[in-house]
């Protein structure tokens, strides 16, 4: 039975559609086996095209040799959150069709701005693991432990944030017990990223990619074959009636049908802020850059940005329109009740659409892209959080003379630590009565302070130590003080509840992101100092020569298909800032399109969305979605076909390279041909 209802009618507990034992097999069962076929695609990679994960650089930079399509699609996982599909879906159903709109927007153009940082990072300092060691380079060890602090807080509630949805969708669609949930989740990608290191990561987001894409494309599908929705016309009729019996307070008209929303236009402000905290202070988009080639970095990350904007943007809006229409309808799970602000606030808005839709397929689909979204990510948080421990703290501060093998060693130590430290901290917040709704809008109160700094780390070369040192925990003291004083002038007391409405956690997102700004610049102006980006070169990073380092695996494979990869190739800046420049366009031009070219007008002149309208507006994002799929899914295939030809030549014919030396396949793929040409800039 799905849901049991009380006498009265009204009183209404969902029941689980799906058993119990349902919810283990996915966390545990599906996780161990995909953690056992990424163990052993890592021993083939390094049987057959000598991928050494016992190999520090490898194990955390993959060689920085990861290509294009693989780079897409990382990106495009590193943002595909369970808190993406259902937090879109949340705030869809609270604010209307602007809702997914603004959580897409929030996420696109940052992600593409993180290219011009990669390539920026890739330029000065090339030989880098973390984002934590151009910080200790430039301003010393307190400087290094202040960003250790952020990158941290940064990683502890992105986890947590995606941990709690999870849980909280897997129980709904189970019954498993929460806090199992949350603790098991975590394990298989523990395994195989303890074993696979980055080059794990990238595979896993490959996989998961393709199969949350593959159920996001069923549900583009699937509500125009029930006959409660059938078309696109009578959904928007049924989205239109909700407005109606449900007006929406801060939406013009009270309609669902309006970019013209209150509640959207501050979620927006919240949203883009504490995402660009959080690509931005996330180490693991550090090392995903570094691990990339360097002519992968920016085509990838624009590429990712754009096509990850669909995501939120589709699924959101037209599953949260299935929500708000349907819900008045017996096939929904609350019938004859709305949804309850808990249940919104925990995420089960896309859930309920999907079993209304699907019944327990619907359930069984959104639990199979809950798990796979929460452990692909997790997996990068995972890498991230593990190379600030073997790098930032083992080899810096506790032994500076550590060989491959030690920093390996830490590097799983920090693996299992993150994992068991992220699941306790996301059960404090449950028992606590913390859910998804409070993080998703008080994140940024935590994730900001270190935008600016770190933008100025990279891009200027006047910030002061001072100032970089200073400016952050001022704009966190800033922000969580504007945040929680926010919430006791609106509301009369500081509580949970209070503190995770809505203008609160503006105030202090905005306060936290940009009151560092004149901080860096007031400090920097009374104490000025200039650092010359070539004392960079100047600290050896990598791993000895005879330890495989990234480097010598450069020096040896100077170009690939046209690309400068030396570092010491006199050439090497000139590509790097060609590339820059590239980055730097689609950069703006990304921002303006999704915050201001497309939006404003429609948000300025109050427009209520026609039925054609709605229409165009939902065929776009789907097709855009389709699209993304075809990215994510086939780009990496074709973009490493001569790897993947290596690997199947290896295996076939029994050739392998555990002596050291690549067969004669696997280097062909690599080394230039005489059709290759040398990369050349114009003048």
């Amino acid at each position: 039975m799905l849901f049991n209802r009380a006498d009265d009618g009204v009183d209404i507990v969902v029941q689980p559609p799906l058993p119990q034992v349902v919810g283990y097999i996915v966390v545990v069962v599906i996780g161990l086996f995909i953690a056992t076929v990424m163990i052993f695609v890592t021993k083939l990679l390094k049987a057959t095209v000598n991928e050494d994960n016992s190999k520090t650089e490898m194990f955390i930079t993959a060689n920085r040799s990861v290509r294009t399509g693989l780079t897409a699609s990382a990106v495009i996982s590193s943002w595909l959150w369970s808190t993406a599909m259902l937090g879109a879906a949340l705030v869809g159903y609270s604010n209307g069709i602007s809702g997914p709109y603004w959580f897409a927007a929030g996420c696109s153009p940052m992600i593409v701005f993180f290219s011009f940082l990669g390539v920026s990072c890739k330029m000065k300092i090339p030989q880098a693991h973390t984002l934590l060691e151009i910080i200790r380079i430039r301003y010393g060890t307190v400087a290094h432990f202040v960003w250790m602090f952020l990158c941290l807080i940064n990683n502890l509630f992105a986890v947590a944030n995606m941990l709690l949805g999870a849980s909280a969708a897997i129980t709904a669609m189970t019954g498993m017990h929460i806090i199992a949930a949350t603790f098991l989740l975590p394990v298989g990608v523990v395994l195989y990223t303890f074993v696979g290191g980055i080059k794990a990561t990238f595979l896993t987001d490959y996989i998961h990619t393709f199969i949350i894409l593959v159920i996001c494309i069923f549900f583009t599908i699937k509500p125009f074959t029930i006959p409660e929705i059938g078309s696109l016309s009578n959904l928007y009729d049924l989205v239109a009636a909700a407005g109606a019996r449900n007006p929406v307070p801060g939406n013009h008209n009270g309609t669902y049908l309006t970019m013209t929303s209150k509640g959207g236009i501050l979620f927006g402000i919240i949203h883009i802020c504490c995402n660009f905290g959080l690509v931005i202070m996330d180490t693991g988009y550090f090392v995903k850059a570094f691990a990339a080639s360097p002519k992968a970095v920016v085509p990838g990350y624009v590429i990712g940005g754009v096509a990850y904007f669909a995501i939120p943007w589709g699924l959101g809006t037209l599953m949260s329109s299935v929500a708000l229409g349907l819900e008045n309808n017996p096939i929904f799970p609350t019938f004859p009740r709305r949804m309850t602000s808990t249940e919104v606030n925990n995420g089960l808005v896309l859930p309920y659409a999907a079993m209304a839709i699907a019944g327990k397929g619907g359930a069984a689909a959104v639990l199979l892209i809950t798990f796979m979204a929460v452990t692909s990510t997790l997996s990068a948080q995972v890498i991230a959080v593990s190379s600030i421990i073997s790098f930032d703290i083992y080899r810096t501060y506790i032994k500076t003379d550590a060989t491959d093998a030690d920093v390996i060693r830490w590097s799983h130590y920090g693996v299992v630590i993150f994992g068991v430290i992220a699941a306790a901290f996301s059960t404090l917040l449950h028992y606590v009565g913390i859910n998804l709704g409070w993080t998703l809008y008080m994140l940024g109160v935590l994730t900001c302070p270190g935008i600016f700094p770190t933008v100025f780390s990279i891009l200027w070369s006047r910030q002061s130590k001072a100032a970089a040192i200073i400016s952050p925990l001022l704009g966190m003291a800033t922000g969580v003080a504007v945040w929680l004083g926010s919430a006791h002038a609106l509301y009369g007391e500081v509580t949970i509840t209070t503190t995770g409405n809505v203008l609160p956690c503006v105030y202090g997102t905005v306060a936290s992101a940009f009151s560092p700004l004149p901080y860096s610049l007031i400090i920097t102006l009374i104490k000025p100092q200039n650092f010359d980006w070539a004392d960079f070169s100047k600290t050896k990073l990598s791993f000895d020569e005879d330890n495989n380092s990234s480097i010598t695996d450069i020096k040896k494979n100077s170009t690939f298909e046209g690309e400068v990869n030396n570092p010491l190739d006199p050439r090497y800046k000139p590509f790097m800032k060609h590339w820059a420049n590239i980055a730097a366009f689609w950069s703006s031009a990304t921002f303006l399109g999704h915050w201001v070219l497309w939006p404003l007008p429609i948000y300025a002149s109050r427009y209520v969305f026609s039925k054609p309208f709605f229409s165009t507006w939902l065929v776009v994002a789907i097709i855009w979605l389709w699209c993304t799929f075809l990215v994510a899914a086939f780009f990496p295939i074709i973009d490493g076909r001569q790897q993947l030809y290596t690997i199947f030549n290896s295996v076939r014919y029994g050739r392998n390279s555990h002596s050291g030396e690549v067969d004669e396949t696997a280097r062909s793929s690599f080394e230039p041909t005489k059709n290759d040409e040398p990369y050349v800039v114009k003048e």
